[in-house]
């Protein structure tokens, strides 16, 4: 009996630990992004707690062979687990208020190690006894060892593969990410209790461990993670991404991210919005043709703001999107007024260019994740897929959400690289906000056809705009800052922009502080 229990044991060990790392990820992009940098710092620090797990089981078991003790571990691993939903998002918020205050770069990755460390370390650090302790349990011969430690071995793989795949495809998508860590505390509760009871010992640690995970699961299930908003229209997760939908008289608002920026705005007046969704609509003039007559390809649809408002401004034209998250489709769908005839696509945009064999008159590009840039889709040999894609005088525009000064920055990465592949580059940066558009084509007649059909325009608020756009175009002389599949380092570049970007905004601020200390700070927010 006991050695089913143990096997067991290693098998929902395994899970959860891959439970708790999927979780983890999903907990922490809504405030720091899913990049890769992200990624690591969890991988990273879930593998300094395993190891050192491993090391104390090993020593543990040695010295104390009374496998009670690991399913104490246990038990406080799931209590632990079964109160990250009530405490988890509170800890990252102080954390950030801490940091944002002392911290001049690199603000993400130390805020995202410094959650890891605090919340995830100490359970995923019991979690890694579990192993070493139960190989010292189950040897009863020497010469079975090698066959009793790749059984454990075994059930622990498997059920790190299920537990891979499990929160992923089934639970956080169905029920979210608090319920999750619920649902894999209990499980670890269940396992420790079944051991305890048939043991016939242990009764006061079950009990205690069962009332606090009914108390977590009472307190601590709630899918917002701006719990501060009370006031979102749509708050809830995909396979991809944090959701958020806030709506005013005006605009309705779509963020992927709590702390960072919004992805897509729609105005309910059906007026130019002055973003950059309304300075793209200079791409469609940029070409020899009626802009109700061209087909434009949208990759990272997003909430189809701008496809909204080229059907508003110039008619019936063909527009199709790729998105990648469905749930952000029904969204569009639902709260943003994006046309049901309009066809949305759901692949990853580089992926559907591969497979696509139309061509189109206007490409935008417009595929952000969280506060970054997907890399196979920022690099030469994607560039040249878009070029492919394009009509012989076709406008490529692309969206680059984060305007960088500095020698080396993100935008001058993307530009230099477009400037491989295509002939004449425009820039222009959108009036009172951070983003820069870039518009390209091998038509060397572009800025001519831009200005002939300016003058055409019947709508004078969107002439207005354009004629204003037309005088801060600058044409844009690519240098040697190239990304290919093989090197783009979108995320750390991506980083230092928002480093700058939270010191700008926090600067008010750090001066109150100075200035007033804490009361004054509490007074101005």
């Amino acid at each position: 009996m006991k050695k089913t229990i143990f096997n067991l044991t290693e098998f929902f060990a395994g899970m959860s630990v891959m439970a708790v790392e999927l979780g983890a990820s999903r907990l922490l992009a809504p405030y720091f992004s899913s990049s890769q940098i992200v990624w690591t710092i969890i991988i990273g620090t879930i593998m300094i707690a395993m190891a050192l797990g491993n090391i104390y089981g090993g020593k543990s078991a040695d010295k104390y062979p009374n496998s009670d003790k690991l399913y104490t571990r246990i038990l406080i691993a799931a209590i632990w687990i079964a109160l990250i939903p009530l405490v988890g998002k509170y800890i990252i918020i102080a954390i950030s208020a801490v940091l944002i205050f002392t911290v001049n770069s690199n603000f993400l990755i130390i805020a995202a190690f410094a959650a890891c460390m605090i919340i995830f370390v100490f359970p995923l650090f019991l979690l890694g006894t579990v192993t070493p302790s139960l190989a010292k349990y189950c040897v009863d011969k020497l010469e079975d060892s090698g066959k009793t430690v790749g059984t454990l071995g075994a059930f622990n793989t498997i059920g790190s593969i299920i537990g891979t795949f499990l929160p992923t495809f089934v639970t956080i998508p169905a029920v979210g990410t608090s319920i999750t860590f619920l649902i894999f505390a209990g499980i670890l509760i269940a396992l420790s209790a079944v051991y305890f009871l048939t043991s016939h010992k242990g009764y006061k640690k079950v009990l205690a461990s069962v009332l606090i995970f009914a108390l977590a699961c009472g307190l601590g299930y709630s899918d917002s993670f701006a719990f501060w908003q009370s006031n979102l229209t749509y708050e809830g997760e995909s396979v991809y991404n944090y959701l958020q939908v806030y709506e005013d008289d005006k605009n309705v608002v779509l963020s992927t991210n709590v702390l960072f920026g919004v992805q897509s705005v729609y105005q309910k007046d059906t007026a130019l919005t002055g973003m950059y969704y309304d300075y793209g609509m200079a791409a469609p003039l940029m070409i020899d043709k009626k802009a109700e007559d061209e087909d434009v390809l949208i990759l990272g649809m997003g909430s189809g703001t701008y496809a909204v408002q080229c059907r508003r401004f110039f008619g019936p034209m063909s527009i199709k999107g790729v998105e990648i998250d469905k749930k952000i489709t029904q969204l569009s769908r639902e709260y943003f007024e994006l046309p049901d005839d309009i066809e949305v696509v759901e692949y990853d945009g580089r992926a559907y260019l591969a497979a696509d064999q139309k061509k189109y008159d206007v490409i935008m590009v417009d595929a952000y994740q969280d506060i970054t840039i997907p890399f196979q889709m920022s690099s030469l040999e994607f560039f040249e897929l878009v070029k492919a894609h394009l009509n012989d005088d076709g406008v490529m525009i692309v969206n680059m959400n984060m305007r960088g000064e500095q020698e080396g920055n993100i935008n001058q990465y993307l530009a230099d690289t477009i400037g491989q592949v295509f002939e004449n580059i425009y820039t222009v940066d959108v009036k009172e906000n951070t983003n820069r558009e870039l518009f390209a084509s091998n038509n060397k007649e572009m800025l001519k056809d831009f200005d002939e059909n300016i003058k055409k325009l019947d709508n004078t608020s969107l002439k207005s705009m354009m004629l204003d756009l037309r005088a801060d175009l600058r044409a844009y002389e690519a240098g040697d800052y190239v990304m290919t599949d093989d090197k783009a380092p979108v995320e750390l570049l991506g980083m230092k922009v928002i480093d700058q970007v939270i010191k700008d905004e926090v600067a008010y601020y750090k001066d109150i502080y100075k200035k007033e200390g804490f009361k004054g700070l509490i007074e101005n927010f």
